[in-house]
C-alpha cells in the first residue's frame, strides 16, 4: 500500500494536477472570502468563515473528480493495470494506496486555507471573537467530506476506461451525495419520512459536524459511505473485465 501510496502521490507533484488543483480552490476560495462582494467575509461584517465550508463543498465536487479520475482509467488506457495487479499486492493494498494519496492532496489542499481562520481571527471585534469550536468542527467535516468525495472519485474511475466519463460520474455522485437527499426529503411527500431521507446524505451530517459538536453518529456515517465505495470499487477489480 505504501508504494502505491509513493507513486500516485509523486505523480501528482511530478504533474500539473497537484498544482492546478491547489491552487484553483485556493484561488477560488480567496476570491469568494474576500473580494466577492456578495460572499465576501469583509462584507458580511460576521467574523465567521461560513463562505468556506458552505461554498468549498461546491468546489470539491470538481476539483476532487479531476484528481481521482485517473487513479485507475488512466492506468486501463495506459495498459499498465495488468502490470499492477501482478505486483505482490492486494486489491485493498492498490485501492487505499490510490485513495490515501488524493486524499493526501485534498489535505494539503485545504491546509493553506488556515490563513483564513487566523486572518478572520485578527479581524474580530474583539481580536479572536470568533467560534472557533465551530470552524474546528467545520475543518473535520470538510476534510471528512473531502475523504468521500476521494473514494467516490476512485470507485467512478475503476468503472470506467475513459477520463471524462470517471469525471462526469464522479462530479454527479458527490453532488447527488452531498444535497441529492435533502432535495428529496424537500419534497412534500414523505411527512413523517422526510428526516430519515435527509440523514442519508452528507449534507445533514457535515452540517452537524459544523456547529463543533463531533457526533460518532457522524463519524460513523462519514466512515460507512466511505467503506461503501471502496468496497464497490474493490468488487470492480474483483471483476477484472479488463
Amino acid at each position: 500500500m505504501i508504494q502505491v501510496l509513493s507513486k500516485e502521490f509523486n505523480s501528482f507533484l511530478n504533474s500539473l494536477i497537484a498544482y492546478i488543483v491547489v491552487g484553483v480552490f485556493l484561488t477560488g476560495m480567496g476570491l469568494l472570502m474576500w473580494v466577492f462582494p456578495d460572499t465576501s467575509v469583509l462584507a458580511y461584517g460576521y467574523a465567521d468563515l461560513a463562505t468556506l465550508f458552505m461554498l468549498g463543498p461546491y468546489v470539491f465536487m470538481f476539483l476532487i473528480p479531476a484528481i481521482t479520475m485517473k487513479s485507475f482509467a488512466e492506468e486501463r488506457r495506459a495498459g499498465t493495470m495488468e502490470l499492477l495487479l501482478t505486483r505482490p499486492l492486494t486489491d485493498w493494498d492498490i485501492i487505499l494506496g490510490k485513495f490515501l494519496a488524493c486524499f493526501l492532496l485534498v489535505l494539503v489542499a485545504l491546509l493553506p486555507t488556515l490563513i483564513y481562520y487566523f486572518s478572520v481571527y485578527g479581524l474580530g471585534d474583539p481580536v479572536g471573537n470568533i467560534d472557533s469550536a465551530g470552524v474546528m468542527g467545520s475543518y473535520i467535516g470538510f476534510a471528512l467530506l473531502g475523504g468521500v468525495f476521494c473514494t467516490v472519485g476512485i470507485l467512478a474511475s475503476a468503472i470506467t476506461p475513459n477520463q471524462i466519463v470517471a469525471f462526469i460520474t464522479a462530479g454527479f455522485l458527490c453532488f447527488f451525495l452531498y444535497s441529492g437527499f435533502d432535495r428529496i426529503a424537500a419534497i412534500n411527500l414523505w411527512s413523517e419520512n422526510s428526516l430519515m431521507i435527509k440523514q442519508l446524505g452528507i449534507l445533514y451530517h457535515y452540517e452537524s459536524i459544523g456547529k463543533g459538536l463531533v457526533d460518532s453518529r457522524d463519524l460513523i456515517y462519514f466512515f460507512s459511505v466511505g467503506f461503501l465505495m471502496l468496497a464497490t470499487t474493490k468488487i470492480a477489480l474483483s471483476s477484472r473485465s479488463w
